[in-house]
């Protein structure tokens, strides 16, 4: 959980809405497809987050948050808060309007 892509990534799928493999890749921060990959692989090994398809070819998943990964949304809006208050440079990224709050 403590290096920089995991949370990451699940800071993508819980605040800004991104779902599929190459939404993940579009991230500013420049995660190579192998990392992604295998983080991904973790991330749902650990039960934070599940796959289904969405098309009928059989690699095509949207990665979603399960309860359990849903459950570190607290932690993650700490750690933002956190970083607003102790590191310069450090932005909120441009939220959904349905998470905005």
């Amino acid at each position: 959980m403590g290096d920089r892509w995991t949370l990451l990534i699940i800071r993508d799928i819980m605040f800004l809405d991104k779902q599929r493999f190459e939404e993940f890749l579009d991230s500013p921060e420049g995660i190579s497809t192998n990392i992604l990959a295998n983080r991904l692989k973790l991330l749902e090994e650990l039960g934070l987050i599940e796959k289904q398809p969405y098309s009928n070819h059989s690699r095509r998943m949207n990665y979603q948050l399960t309860e359990e990964g849903k459950s570190l949304r607290p932690v993650l809006k700490v750690m933002a808060a956190w970083g607003l208050k102790h590191l310069e440079g450090t932005r909120l990224p441009l939220l959904p309007t349905n998470e905005r709050s």
